[in-house]
């Protein structure tokens, strides 16, 4: 086994314990729903790559050991927290003043994929709790007998991978429930509504989630 990787004993341990956590929805399997829903499967797998990749970033500021910083410091987690919180809000308003046409368009512009992949990364980004997590998740699973910081990349990089396959299975099933139900211009209306309110709900679950690290919180599926 390569030094970059722990044993296979706990390898394998740690592979069982992120399909479990991938697998269960979250906030971000709810964000990657709901883009997929209102926008169309290539809006989703754009989300997917987003917040896939803030995952691996907020993941390499663990390794890297600068988690203890957000643990030590209230000041700083508040307000990468209620930044957070407020650009999903931002969405939100978004979300309801889009043009009637482009509620659910059936295949979006490459612009319009790039700023959902970038949107999806910025709101991973800025959520300091799953840098905690994987602060509180990864060295369970390291060898302290091998390189600790190269390990814990491997494994981040790992989980953020089982995530994103997890997220395109959800984004695969809901594009697939869309296309049996089309709705009217009510539906398509009532959708925009519904939309928003995730986006509202997802920014004051952001906002009010008490910052205490005693439960791991939810990375992303």
């Amino acid at each position: 086994m390569p030094d970059f990787l722990p044993p296979w004993p706990l390898l394998l341990a740690f592979v069982a314990a992120a399909l479990v956590l991938a697998i269960t929805p979250g906030p971000a399997v709810l964000y990657i729903v709901t883009r997929t829903l209102s926008q169309g499967r290539t809006a989703g797998l754009a989300s997917v790559a987003g917040v896939a990749l803030g995952n691996l970033m907020n993941a390499a500021v663990a390794s890297l050991g600068l988690a203890v910083v957000l643990l030590a410091s209230e000041l700083a987690f508040a307000l990468i927290r209620y930044a957070g919180a407020a650009y999903l809000v931002w969405l939100g308003v978004q979300a309801l003043r889009a043009p009637r046409a482009s509620a659910t368009p059936d295949a979006p512009t490459a612009v319009a994929a790039w700023r959902v992949f970038r949107e999806g990364a910025v709101v991973a980004l800025l959520n300091p709790k799953t840098t905690l997590f994987f602060a509180a998740f990864l060295p369970q699973f390291i060898d302290p007998a091998r390189g600790a910081t190269a390990q814990a990349l491997s494994l981040s990089a790992l989980f953020v991978g089982i995530a994103a396959c997890s997220d395109i299975a959800y984004v695969l099933l809901s594009r697939a429930v869309a296309r049996r139900w089309r709705p009217g211009r009510a539906g398509v209306r009532w959708g925009r509504y519904a939309t928003a309110g995730i986006y509202f709900s997802l920014g004051a679950l952001a906002a009010w989630t008490p910052s205490s690290t005693s439960k791991a919180p939810r990375v992303s599926p």
